[in-house]
């Protein structure tokens, strides 16, 4: 039995992305030349309407924009959303409303800012123009320069910049220089994350030459954590690092096992009730989703999904879970996976100190490993 329903976030999915990019998923760009701005607002808020049922009584903690270029939406457009959807749910205070912005688009940021976003994601991912040539990126580094100050000046000072290593040819220099143009501009939020070859990419069926070995991963990765830290921000997942108070709200809900309402095309749900924890999706390609708004059959966990669920996301933390919570959010008792634990301890992967159980720096780097202890099944 649940006695607790965790935070509630809302995510929104606009999977629309300007040109192909060599590391996103083919699948994500099935849109016929672009997507009917006008008719996927009202098909999203035809989806919420419909998902209402599930989230009774509980309030929004925070809201996500993102997917493909959601910024390619006009400012009316994302306006009408937002408006909709507040009279729809019931919003905390102050709550975090985030966009994911290219920073080609930055001529609708003061509309955005309008609107009630008040957290931005900018997809810099290098300020190096040939790095960005191999992304497959639309935009330079003067570009990216441009979107950080005009967002500062339009109002927004909670900014999360996203960057990429481990790129075809970078070396460790070339990984700090990132981090030092980053800086320069003092956003609230960083995310540094390595870049991975994904099935059904262009990179993966014609893989990039000169990509850093494992040796050079690790050099870049510890010489930038090392800097960011001096630098004032501390990192509180793998990929996330922040400036004192600024983590990013929706992100901690995920990787704390909360629960969010997804809508639109390929988004996802978590939803919990006084006896179950339900999963379910929605049409994944965005033509089918305006025809149908159909969604994919739910899943109900079983306890065996649920601690390898939230083992997956809770160990991104560098501080991990605590007992209480891992018990207010899957409605077992820590005993349930006593066993893993200890298996855990004994490998140097966990440690446990008076509240929390958190990842060693081992346990970090061998995450996948520390998860298969939690397989259950």
């Amino acid at each position: 039995m649940i006695k607790h329903f965790p935070p509630l976030s809302l995510y929104i999915h606009i999977p629309w992305c300007i040109q192909k990019c060599p590391y996103c998923d083919f699948n994500s760009h099935q849109i016929k030349n672009y997507l009917p701005e006008e008719e996927y607002i009202s098909a999203l808020l035809f989806d919420l309407e419909q998902d209402l049922s599930k989230i009774t009584g509980r309030n929004i903690n925070s809201i996500f924009i993102g997917g493909g270029t959601p910024s390619v939406f006009s400012t009316k457009a994302i306006a009408k959303l937002l408006a909709a959807i507040k009279t729809k749910l019931p919003i905390i205070k102050n709550a975090e409303i985030t966009m994911e912005v290219n920073p080609g688009t930055v001529n609708r940021l003061q509309g955005f800012y309008a609107a009630g976003v008040n957290r931005l994601s900018l997809g810099v991912q290098s300020f190096n123009d040939g790095f960005l040539q191999k992304l497959g990126r639309i935009h330079g580094r003067t570009e990216a320069i441009q979107a950080i100050k005009i967002a500062t000046q339009v109002g927004f000072n909670n900014i999360n910049l996203d960057l990429m290593f481990g790129l075809p040819g970078q070396t460790v220099t070339d990984a700090l220089a990132d981090l030092r143009t980053a800086i320069t501009y003092q956003p609230a939020h960083l995310s540094w994350y390595q870049l991975t070859i994904e099935a059904n990419t262009s990179f993966y069926h014609q893989p990039p030459k000169n990509l850093p070995d494992d040796d050079l991963l690790w050099e870049i990765q510890t010489a930038g954590q090392s800097y960011l830290s001096e630098q004032g921000y501390s990192q509180y997942e793998i990929s996330a690092y922040a400036k004192s108070g600024r983590e990013c709200q929706h992100n901690l809900n995920y990787w704390k096992f909360g629960d969010y309402l997804g809508i639109g095309a390929g988004a996802h749900s978590k939803i919990t009730n006084a006896t179950t924890i339900t999963r379910f999706s929605k049409q994944n390609n965005p033509n089918a989703y305006l025809q149908t708004r159909s969604i994919i059959e739910p899943k109900i966990l079983t306890n065996e999904d649920i601690v390898l669920e939230f083992m997956m996301n809770a160990l991104r933390l560098l501080d991990g879970f605590t007992e209480a919570e891992f018990i207010k959010n899957t409605g077992l008792h820590i005993d349930y996976i006593e066993k893993p634990l200890q298996q855990a301890y004994a490998k140097g992967w966990l440690q446990q100190n008076k509240q929390h159980i958190f990842p060693t720096k081992i346990g970090i780097n061998l995450l996948n490993n520390v998860l298969e202890l939690f397989m259950l099944n």
